[in-house]
């Protein structure tokens, strides 16, 4: 994980403008480097570094004696770049995974490179011996990145919005500043002055196809085919496994969040295992957040000693809960409802594990719900198709809300994401099953996923089929939830008049209650005028819902009275 940041023709002084690069500073705690490009005194490179791979060749941009015309910068962790370099007899110059990006666009340009990179990537690659400049980002988008480019050609590129929103330019503001799309590269043309030109962006990959780089994965084909339920169970734990234990790739400690929800503890559980079957010779830190006695906090306790983890837990203070929301916002970059209440408990715990501990790598469970179905709503979808149907659209928005949380909360502290649920192969296997094998059955989302660990003893019964808890439920205490402690406080805050002129203060996704007033005053505090990087807030499907938390599904509901 770590900072990028470029300017391709600028037009004001590339000092002053480097400032806005020290805005994501805390995405790469580690070291910090601008460069010049060579012939192009209006370019240059930003990069903030958090060493987590070859730890005395990582500096960026990368570049290497055998290519001395190719600049790399990038974010991101390229697991199969071993597999690539023996299958393609690349000579490395360097330890670093991403130098594999380099071989591969001077064996087969970009389109080859972007597709075939197993692992969570943002890059920017400049060629100027072709006068080229490409971007590319994985097909889930774990990794974050912002560009804008103006009409005269002035690009600017980096790993958050902020890097970019004072960035002064003589001939417009620089007011489009917008996520680039996950699963695409794009090409843009370097003028001699330093300006680009965009030239096409394509969509590399799709999350329902099998990727390129299964040629030269660590399973390169599944021991048995066909929808037979014994087969899928089986290629669903082998894959599973498979993608926890490429993500080991590592120089530093590795750790894991642990809610005690079936994603994180699956993620734990296969993680510790594979931590003693490569004999890594320190315990497994899992972290959990929640308030005293709630229910994360007692299944994660229950998980966590099952496993034989070095368990902490983080108790939730309301008070510190509260005063984290601006800088929780200002980190997200969002003003989405449900992302920003589910970031508060990741943000402090992300916090607590740089403080307290010397975990660096951290291991989570984001995209099993998009993937596997299992938000509470699925149980009301018209058919198996249309559930698979918003399952994909569910994956593809990923990068605006889960992904996004997940992201940006621990970067935040200089920590490094690992998503094994999002693993490509995965996930296109997933999604290739039928449609009626993936949805929710006899009451219980994620029937699959279940099913398939039920008799791998790794997690106790009871945490393999605990129902969804809403994030900001499952950290709550017995006495009040958090969900109405944050009502309570931010009722006194929004004044009903003001939530009654929302839509004219703020026409495009105007406010609906003083929640979202709330998180929107803060948002257009720091962002004024970006409204659109959110194109919609979340919200659940085929029920009349006025509030994204699965508290107000009837389904839900029945579960917690029961």
């Amino acid at each position: 994980m770590c900072g990028i940041w470029a300017l391709f023709g600028s037009d004001e002084c590339l000092s002053v403008q480097c400032l806005s690069a020290m805005k994501i500073a805390h995405r790469g705690p580690d070291a910090f480097r601008f460069e010049n490009v060579n012939g192009f005194t209006n370019c240059c490179f930003g990069f903030h570094r958090l060493a987590v791979v070859d730890q005395l060749y990582g500096m960026q941009p990368i570049r290497v004696k055998k290519f001395p015309y190719l600049w790399l910068c990038y974010n991101g962790e390229i697991y199969n770049f071993k597999q690539l370099q023996k299958q393609f007899g690349f000579d490395f110059q360097t330890l670093v995974d991403g130098e594999v990006i380099l071989h591969l666009y001077n064996r087969g340009g970009i389109e080859q490179t972007a597709s075939m990179l197993d692992g969570v990537f943002a890059f920017i690659l400049l060629d100027t011996a072709n006068r080229k400049v490409f971007l590319a980002r994985d097909t889930y988008g774990v990794r974050p990145l912002f560009k804008v480019l103006t009409d005269d050609g002035f690009l600017g590129v980096c790993s958050e919005a902020k890097g970019l929103i004072n960035l002064k330019h003589s001939t417009s503001l620089c007011s489009k500043v917008e996520p680039f799309l996950p699963g695409h590269y794009e090409v843009l043309d370097l003028k001699p002055s330093g300006k680009v030109a965009s030239v096409e962006l394509v969509k590399f990959h799709s999350c329902k196809d099998e990727p390129l780089h299964v040629a030269c994965d660590t399973v390169e084909a599944l021991p048995s085919a066909g929808f037979d339920l014994e087969t899928v169970k089986s290629n669903i734990r082998i894959l599973f496994e498979n993608a926890v234990r490429k993500r080991l790739m590592a120089h530093r400690r590795i750790g894991c969040l642990l809610s005690g929800g079936l994603d994180s503890s699956l993620v734990a559980a296969v993680l510790l295992k594979l931590m003693k079957e490569i004999n890594i010779n320190y315990p497994l830190q899992t972290f959990a957040i929640g308030m005293e006695n709630s229910p994360d906090l007692l299944a994660a306790r229950k998980v966590a000693a099952h496993i034989g983890s070095e368990h902490h837990e983080v108790i939730l203070n309301t008070e510190e809960g509260i005063q984290a929301i601006e800088e929780v916002i200002f980190s997200l970059e969002t003003y989405d409802i449900t992302t920003i209440r589910a970031s508060i408990g990741m943000y402090l715990v992300s916090k607590y594990i740089r403080k307290k501990t010397d975990s660096v790598v951290i291991f989570s469970g984001e995209g099993s719900d998009e993937l596997t179905q299992g938000y509470i709503y699925f149980h009301k979808a018209p058919s198996p198709e249309e559930a698979a149907e918003e399952s994909e659209r569910l994956l593809k928005e990923l990068y605006l809300f889960d992904v996004l949380r997940a992201d940006r909360t621990t970067a935040a502290h200089g920590l490094e994401l690992r998503v094994p649920f999002l693993d490509h192969r995965f996930t296109s296997y997933y999604l290739s099953l039928p449609a009626e094998l993936r949805i929710p059955k006899n009451g219980i989302e994620k029937y699959l996923l279940r099913l398939s660990f039920e008799d791998s003893n790794l997690l106790p019964k009871e945490i393999l089929w605990r129902p969804k808890e809403a994030f900001s439920d499952g950290i709550a205490s017995v006495k009040k939830s958090w969900f109405s402690i944050l009502q309570d406080y931010i009722d006194q805050q929004v004044d009903d008049l003001l939530l009654e002129k929302a839509a004219e203060k703020y026409p495009f996704n105007p406010p609906k209650t003083k929640e979202s007033y709330y998180y929107r005053q803060i948002f257009e505090k720091h962002y004024s005028g970006r409204s659109s990087w959110l194109p919609h807030y979340w919200m659940p499907r085929w029920v009349k819902a006025t509030d994204p938390s699965a508290r107000t599904l009837k389904h839900y509901k029945s579960a917690t009275q029961e």
